[in-house]
C-alpha cells in the first residue's frame, strides 16, 4: 500500500487528511471481537500479546516492510457491534500462508487519516475515542486500520497513523 494519496485535502478534523489509497495484501492473525462489556479491550490485548510473545512478525512470508498493521473489518453493524480484528504485515503475495494465519486483501478505498502522537497505547486509545465520538465522520466500515511503523517505538514521541474508511 502506498500512503501517497491521490486526494490529500485537509478537513475539519485537526491533524487529519483524506486519502484515496490503493489496495494491499495482509497476512496476520485474527480474532472476532464482541464490542460489549469491555471484552473488546481484553480480546485485542490478548491478540497483541500473542503477536509479540510468539514473535509472529518473523513468520510472515513475502513482507514488503517491517510496518505492523492492525485492521478492523467484517463489521456486523458499526463500531458498537462485532468485527474481525487482524494484526499482520503487508505482503506481496499469498502463496505461502503459515498455519494459523489469515489473509486479507484490502481494496482501493477513501480514508480519513488520523495521527496519534505520544506514549502508546494511550495515544491510540485517545484517537479512537475521538473517532467514535465524531458524529460528522461518514464511515463506511469497510476496513479501518492503524500502521505501526518505525516511529511506533519512539517512547513518548511515538506516532501511529489510523485510517478510517469513509464515503466518497
Amino acid at each position: 500500500m502506498s500512503i501517497t494519496s491521490v486526494v490529500n485535502a485537509q478537513n475539519e478534523h485537526q491533524g487529519s487528511s483524506i486519502h484515496e489509497l490503493e489496495g494491499f495484501k495482509i497476512i496476520g492473525i485474527s480474532a472476532r471481537i464482541q464490542n460489549t462489556d469491555g471484552k473488546a479491550v481484553e480480546a485485542i490485548e490478548a491478540l497483541w500479546t500473542k503477536f509479540w510473545s510468539e514473535e509472529l512478525m518473523k513468520k510472515v512470508p513475502n513482507k514488503l516492510s517491517s510496518d505492523i498493521y492492525a485492521l478492523y473489518t467484517d463489521y456486523e453493524s458499526d463500531f458498537t457491534g462485532a468485527y474481525t480484528f487482524i494484526i499482520g504485515m503487508q505482503v506481496s503475495a499469498f502463496d505461502q500462508v503459515p498455519e494459523g494465519f489469515v489473509t486479507l486483501e484490502v481494496g482501493q478505498d477513501r480514508y480519513q487519516e488520523f495521527v496519534s502522537k505520544g506514549k502508546m497505547p494511550e495515544a491510540i486509545v485517545k484517537t479512537w475515542t475521538e473517532i467514535w465520538a465524531d458524529t460528522t465522520l461518514q464511515r463506511t466500515y469497510h476496513v479501518d486500520f492503524t500502521v505501526h511503523g518505525e516511529e511506533y517505538y519512539m517512547g513518548d514521541q511515538a506516532k501511529v497513523n489510523t485510517f478510517i474508511s469513509i464515503k466518497r
